[in-house]
């Protein structure tokens, strides 16, 4: 009897062992079979470089590595909103992933906006690794309801006008299209007026004489012609502005689990997959650009004088932040030891 009772007992383990590795084979199974489609949304044009050669290659490279489980329906030229939208976009859902530029809705991330910092910084990847330095470091903090894929700041930003511009003075007055944020400072401590408006209007606005230059980064001094209508440009730095690729975060929730490591590693590396926006492209676009528009070097002192305001506008900034109980300081020694790493200068922004 106790024998019996033995091998009932086995039996059963057995039957259990082959049950669980059944349901487990089964699972597993199922797992593999799970798909998922991702809406992706961007205001780049569609024709642009950020969609032929970043966006589209980025959901590609994620198909592929996923065997086809993951396909997309890309969503460019602001087909689901405007430019200042894209961040809500992904995070009401209408979009599942897509791109979005912070500093087109000032103070909403009022410490991300550092990433924005007028530094010399050429390369877009860099810039990721920057940025997620910095989410990591507590600017995760103003990102709580969506996945952040990667934050990064844009490739700098010079300006571009219908003038000549040789010294400060020669700005009093015009006219120049923000990005919003830490720029539109920069602009106003140069003596000039900052005018915020899409990028899609720049080209006749500039054509016009409704404005008299933009300050903006290399990429969509191409992707929207700009180059067509201004006659001048002065490649001091501006920064640029907060960006990032972001994912709604219901959508990422229900991203089964052996997909998001491959989502997270392709949109993290982008700009690495693809040699996009590096030092190389920048070089380029520069010296493309110097056969359509005079490309002014400001003297060495005048250089100073632009720079001594642009220290300014960060101090200025920092206290702003730090009156409204925001760690606006810590940020910015945070953000020195980050560029330090990154080869960065760090000499435009104010003294610890």
């Amino acid at each position: 009897m106790k024998l019996r009772n033995s091998f009932i007992a086995i039996l059963a383990i057995v039957m259990a062992t082959v049950l669980f590795i059944g349901l487990g084979t089964t699972q597993d199974a199922r797992a593999a079979d799970e798909k998922m489609q991702i809406r992706f949304s961007t205001w780049h044009v569609p024709a642009g470089a950020d969609v032929q050669q970043l966006w589209t290659p980025m959901l590609e490279e994620m198909k592929t590595r996923s065997n086809g489980r993951i396909t997309y329906t890309m969503f460019a030229g602001g087909a689901l909103g405007k430019g200042p939208d894209h961040f809500d976009i992904v995070k009401s859902g209408m979009a599942d992933m897509g791109y979005a530029t912070l500093s087109w809705t000032p103070g909403r991330f009022p410490l991300t906006d550092v990433l924005s910092t007028p530094m010399v910084c050429p390369a877009k990847w860099k810039g990721v690794e920057i940025g997620m330095e910095m989410y990591d470091k507590g600017l995760k903090d103003e990102f709580k309801d969506v996945k952040v894929l990667h934050i990064n700041n844009c490739v700098m930003a010079h300006i571009w006008t219908i003038k000549k511009i040789e010294k400060m003075e020669d700005l009093k007055g015009m006219k120049i299209r923000s990005p919003g944020g830490i720029q539109t400072m920069c602009i106003e401590a140069l003596g000039a007026t900052p005018v915020f408006m899409p990028l899609g209007d720049v080209y006749m606005s500039m054509e016009t004489g409704v404005l008299d230059g933009v300050v903006t980064c290399p990429a969509l001094v191409k992707a929207f012609k700009v180059y067509e209508v201004a006659k001048f440009g002065v490649p001091v730095s501006f920064g640029c502005v907060s960006e990032g690729l972001f994912m709604n975060q219901k959508s990422w929730d229900k991203t089964p689990a052996d997909l998001k490591p491959i989502i997270e590693e392709v949109a993290r590396n982008a700009y690495k997959l693809h040699n996009m926006f590096d030092e190389h492209w920048y070089d380029e676009s520069m010296a493309a650009f110097g056969k359509t528009v005079q490309i002014t070097q400001l003297a060495p002192d005048e250089k100073a004088r632009w720079e001594k305001q642009f220290q300014g506008v960060m101090v200025k900034w920092a206290a702003d932040l730090e009156k409204k109980g925001l760690p606006a300081n810590k940020t910015i020694k945070d953000f020195k030891q980050v560029l330090t790493k990154q080869g960065v200068p760090t000499d435009i922004l104010p003294a610890e």
